[in-house]
């Protein structure tokens, strides 16, 4: 009954009220007083075997706590249901003398020997206000929401904790069955109920509450009983299950799986933890049980066996029960894909562009990284890092929502280093034939990237030299120098001196590259020389 699932009879008494709310709409006849008057009987009489069945109740726990032999945490249990009782006759006896002063108010019954025959006053709305609301709000509508919510509270006092009621006796802006819309949502709890209101609608709006206080009485009563085991094990859901022993099957081999029936009960809240976490019962006493697979221990092919340990406890015959699962599974290692221009090995201090992607994950997908060995720059789209390595070896762990999924190894190259080229005309100089004086009128200095590392990282391969020097030399004396701070130089000033046998010594002394990130830094070449013979 804790369960939170209302019980035939409840689903009989909102209907009920659900039309007592419809008819006080319509306007009133003597023909609607008569219906009234029904609903108001119909929901005496729910009432009184609802108290019938909460003393039941009662009783069924007084006599698990004796069967139990009268323990003192289920003595203490009895208390908590004989509090209840108590509180719920009180709240009961004070609405049962409201009804007797509206009767007698409103001039009694029609044949007061009939006590199911109309009431005189039944269209009586002005009294009705008058005493429920009262000029200046001060009717006996307001005493009687303090009543029962007082109740409420009491109930939520009597329960420790173990189990949470809502007031019954709520303002227009509290009770969600009033539309926020509404012209209703302005009033307060004696105005909703009691204002215009006529006699024998007011006569059912106190049955309706009376009913509302019967059944938290039987929902703590019901939740108390099952402390004490007092509540009978019964099994009303029934439902099918099948256990396969994989749910992927290669072609070829056989598919094995169990079916069975299987039962939950709606009376009973077990408390179900899988590895000391404790999870969400849902009313039909089911547990779902949802992680994240991790991985880790990978077999040779891959595989990584894994179990998880399940605990279901209720309360059997006054006694906690527990019965014990275990679940067996198997975490396939997801297979990491990587994209790259060269994935075997990455460059150093270059920013070297990784598509990673894990196939198995589908859309889960939910890529971040971590590196050791490099910095990583995180990509506009998922699984594109980019990985910057600063030491000869790098790690790569790849995550999906942050559960490791694996760890991708990586050597770490050098760049290669620059061709130094110079060229006259647009065409390399021949070093070795050389070239007839008085030379060149102009020559232009470049460094050229390594053309695979160029395919590879082309935001990674752009130098230039920024400082060279050139000397004319006839035999072993320097005849004119002249240094130069761009890539192209002037030769004239060579020209107007340079003889055949002479020859032009060319010594580059600054390379620089940018990369990735457009940062110039600076690159270490040695001191190329290139001679250039004049003939």
């Amino acid at each position: 009954m804790a369960g939170g699932k209302e019980t035939p009879r409840q689903k009989l008494i909102g209907l009920m009220y659900l039309v007592l709310l419809a008819l006080l709409a319509l306007q009133v006849s003597s023909a609607i007083m008569e219906k009234f008057k029904f609903l108001d009987d119909s929901l005496q009489h729910a009432n009184g075997n609802a108290d019938v069945g909460n003393t039941s109740l009662e009783k069924s726990i007084a006599k698990a706590v004796s069967d139990n032999g009268n323990k003192a945490a289920d003595k203490a249990v009895l208390n908590q249901a004989v509090m209840v009782r108590k509180e719920a006759a009180e709240i009961k006896t004070y609405i049962d003398k409201l009804r007797n002063e509206i009767i007698t108010s409103t001039g009694g019954l029609e044949d007061p020997e009939d006590q199911t025959s109309m009431y005189k006053g039944a269209k009586e709305e002005t009294a009705i206000e008058i005493l429920m609301v009262g000029g200046n709000k001060n009717g006996k509508g307001y005493a009687l929401q303090k009543e029962i919510n007082s109740f409420v509270d009491d109930l939520n006092k009597a329960m420790n904790g173990k189990k949470k009621f809502d007031y019954i006796a709520k303002n227009a802006k509290e009770d969600k069955r009033i539309p926020q819309k509404s012209e209703q949502k302005s009033k307060d709890f004696a105005e909703l109920n009691f204002a215009q209101t006529p006699m024998v609608a007011a006569m059912a709006t106190l049955s309706n509450l009376e009913a509302e206080v019967l059944k938290h009485e039987a929902d703590a009563l019901g939740y108390l009983s099952q402390e004490v085991g007092a509540s009978e094990l019964k099994f009303d859901n029934v439902f099918a299950m099948y256990r396969a022993d994989s749910r992927v099957v290669a072609a070829g081999t056989k598919y094995t799986a169990e079916l069975f029936m299987a039962a939950s009960s709606s009376t009973l809240k077990p408390t179900i933890q899988v590895d000391g976490r404790t999870l969400t019962v849902d009313p039909d006493g089911r547990g779902k049980l949802e992680f994240t697979a991790t991985g880790g221990a990978y077999d040779a092919e891959g595989n990584a066996k894994k179990s998880w340990t399940g605990k279901i406890t209720i309360k059997n015959k006054g006694k906690d029960t527990t019965f014990t699962v275990k679940g067996e599974y198997v975490v396939a290692k997801p297979v990491i894909q990587i994209q790259s221009a060269s994935v075997s090995a990455l460059y150093k201090n270059c920013g070297n562009e990784l598509n990673v992607q894990v196939p198995a994950l589908g859309s889960t997908y939910q890529p971040s990284f971590r590196a050791s060995g490099a910095d990583i720059i995180t990509g506009s789209k998922k699984g594109l890092v980019t990985v910057v390595p600063n030491s000869p070896n790098v790690k790569l762990s790849v995550f999906s929502a942050g559960n490791l999924i694996g760890d991708q190894d990586f050597k770490v190259r050098l760049i290669p280093r620059p061709e130094i080229v110079a060229l006259a005309g647009g065409k390399p100089v021949d070093t070795k034939q050389g070239m007839n004086a008085p030379g060149p009128r102009s020559i232009q200095m470049q460094a050229k990237s390594d053309e695979s590392f160029k395919t590879f990282l082309p935001n990674d391969a752009r130098y230039r030299i920024t400082e060279w020097n050139a000397i004319l030399v006839r035999g072993k004396r320097p005849v004119r120098t002249k240094n130069f701070s761009s890539e192209s130089g002037d030769f004239n000033d060579f020209n107007s001196q340079a003889q055949p046998g002479d020859r032009i010594v060319i010594e580059v002394k600054s390379v620089k590259r940018m990369n990735f990130r457009n940062v110039i830094e600076d690159v270490n070449v040695g001191t190329p020389i290139i001679n250039v013979p004049l003939n």
